[in-house]
């Protein structure tokens, strides 16, 4: 009889299993409150199942998701706690645009990395992920992978070279003074 490869809900039902609990310790760091992290882990898992049919790596995709939203929540917050006018001094105004722009670059530099990251072949891009962004051992790479560390090592290396080339011929091209 032969074997079939995983349905779509199977393959989701299991990136739950072995993620939610990481993921909500992950974001209850930024968030600070259990509670919070329960639900930006829920909507972080619902936005991922919606988009589960063009998403390349579920659990980097997943991840990225939850991010942004303890960002946001973490934005939210800090409004909510100025009040609805706040102190509108110039200084205040002055520091509210820079931190503006600074949150836009920094927006800006996470897609452009999430862009290099995407173009990595899956497996130099799931090692590459679970080392940088999820802080994996080697050893522990190797094994979720089911590959030799050494291979892991060379994914790692890899990924680090193309994304930065990658980033360098971005900014180069789009007449960037980062330096």
């Amino acid at each position: 009889m032969p074997t079939t490869s995983p349905s779509p809900t199977e393959i989701f039902t299991q990136l739950f299993a072995e993620s939610r609990q990481a993921l909500h310790r992950y974001i209850r760091r930024f968030v600070g409150s259990s509670e919070t992290a329960k639900e930006i882990v829920q909507e972080a898992f619902l936005r991922t199942y919606r988009q589960r049919e063009s998403v390349t790596t579920l659990r980097a995709f997943l991840f990225s998701t939850a991010r942004n939203l303890a960002a946001n929540e973490y934005r939210h917050r800090r409004t909510v706690e100025r009040g609805p006018v706040g102190d509108l001094s110039d200084s205040r105004v002055k520091l509210e645009c820079e931190s503006l722009e600074t949150g836009l670059l920094r927006d800006e530099r996470n897609r452009l990395i999430q862009e290099a990251i995407d173009r990595l072949p899956p497996q130099c891009r799931a090692a590459f992920t679970l080392r940088v962004f999820h802080e994996c051992s080697y050893k522990e790479v190797a094994d979720r992978l089911g590959i030799s560390a050494k291979t892991v090592e060379k994914h790692i290396a890899r990924g680090l070279r193309e994304t930065h080339l990658f980033l360098q011929r971005r900014y180069d091209a789009s007449g960037h003074d980062h330096g």
